[in-house]
């Protein structure tokens, strides 16, 4: 690789890292929001909701189209996190 690519590559990579710190603080922020959501169910058959991840989805791939993303790169990304929260509301459940 060049000098010149080498240079536009790291300059990437660090608004890439700089994304991802961002990001973090938005994972942060949904996981508090979890917490609250998991607070509130009183049953652990509760904790999944086809309904509710259909319409996120849907909702998901119509805002992919609307900005020009893959959408199979969004309802990959939702889906693991979907799943992923899932997973976090089961193992933090706790009956009242």
């Amino acid at each position: 690789m060049s000098p010149l690519k080498r240079n536009k590559l790291n300059k990437i990579r660090f608004e890439l890292d700089k994304l991802d710190n961002y990001l973090i603080k938005i994972i942060k922020k949904r996981t508090n929001l979890v917490k609250k959501v998991l607070s509130l169910k009183e049953k652990k058959s509760e904790i999944v909701d086809q309904k509710r991840i259909q319409f996120i989805l849907k909702n998901i791939r119509k805002k992919s189209f609307k900005n020009k993303i893959d959408p199979k790169i969004t309802n990959s990304i939702w889906k693991n996190m979907i799943w992923t929260y899932i997973d976090y509301e089961r193992r933090n459940f706790k009956k009242k």
